[in-house]
């Protein structure tokens, strides 16, 4: 009997010791803390679908990601824990990574450089930059107990996301620069539009949050490479098009300037015709004026331009009346 006992003291004493020795714990002010009594979550009224997350989410996927809320320990401490919880902590910082990075298999993708794509124009491009995301304080149920792995769940929507944007992408029409568009090659418009592609992909991947509890903060593809074998011809090619693009320029140029001349020679020439029809649109006003002063205004004025013209003559033929 003493013996169970002292067995059962000394149980005791452990249990408290241990609660009272690891009871304790701080939560960083970069990380955010949720407890789990027996695997169970501590769980808040409402759920994804109530937040502003949702409005990210397509209709069809509502149902799908309905998550519920759970109780999030700020920074700070310390708090305890009894020994039946364990403490989730997450690092909830902005973190970068290669958007060829696989979680699940590092050495693909070359190591995680290069991102392999196919462009409308069935051409295989190699694609490098980064991404930025975070852990979503708001969807940490996602995060922490929705998926096995988010971190590969969120590359793997954003590699699906990126090669679809890819595959479809157009150029946007630029009716004002009047350069000419190369029809059947893609990724030169993929190159001239990469700030576009990147804000199509922060604004489809917008639901990540939603789905995996991971915010893409920002996505920054700096590279769009053509594989080796066609490089040589791309580039050929490229300089082809910029030549014939640099003398439509010219031709266009001189076109206009000629145009423009013209329009010029037309103004100048109606401005002479108009100085020479005032002058006598003025003597018409002036004769018309006198003929309304009395019958003898005329024959007088005839007679007074008649006698200004005698003085500046050097000689006068008056014809003989017969």
């Amino acid at each position: 009997m003493e013996i169970f006992f002292g067995l059962l003291f000394g149980l005791t004493a452990y249990l408290i010791f241990r609660s009272l020795a690891l009871g304790f714990y701080t939560v960083a002010p970069n990380e955010r803390a949720v407890i789990t009594s027996f695997g169970r979550a501590q769980r808040l009224k409402g759920s994804t679908l109530d937040t502003p997350l949702a409005d990210d989410l397509s209709e069809t996927d509502r149902e799908r990601y309905i998550f519920p809320q759970i109780q999030v320990i700020p920074p700070g401490g310390p708090y305890f824990r009894w020994p039946w919880q364990k403490v989730h902590k997450v690092n909830i910082a902005i973190a970068t990574a290669s958007i060829a990075y696989d979680p699940e298999t590092p050495d693909a993708n070359q190591g995680g450089m290069v991102l392999e794509a196919v462009t409308q124009d069935q051409l295989n491009i190699g694609v490098t930059g980064q991404i930025r995301f975070s852990i979503c304080e708001a969807n940490l149920y996602a995060f922490l107990f929705g998926v096995k792995n988010p971190i590969a769940h969120v590359m793997g929507y954003f590699v699906s996301v990126l090669r679809e944007r890819i595959a479809t992408f157009r150029a946007p029409e630029d009716n004002t620069s009047g350069e000419q568009h190369l029809e059947g090659i893609s990724i030169n418009d993929l190159r001239k539009n990469l700030n576009l592609l990147n804000e199509q992909m922060d604004q489809h991947c917008r639901s990540s949050a939603a789905r995996y509890g991971i915010v893409l903060d920002a996505s920054l593809i700096t590279g769009i490479d053509p594989p080796p074998q066609i490089d040589g011809a791309l580039a050929a090619i490229n300089t082809a098009h910029n030549e014939v693009s640099s003398e439509i320029s010219v031709a266009q140029a001189l076109a206009d300037q000629r145009i423009e001349e013209s329009r010029r020679a037309v103004e100048i020439q109606t401005m002479n015709a108009e100085a020479e029809v005032e002058p006598l649109n003025w003597l018409a006003e002036q004769l018309r004026q006198l003929k309304q002063s009395g019958p003898d205004a005329i024959p007088g004025y005839l007679r007074n331009v008649r006698l200004d013209l005698y003085k500046r003559a050097r000689r006068i033929i008056v014809e003989a009346k017969s």
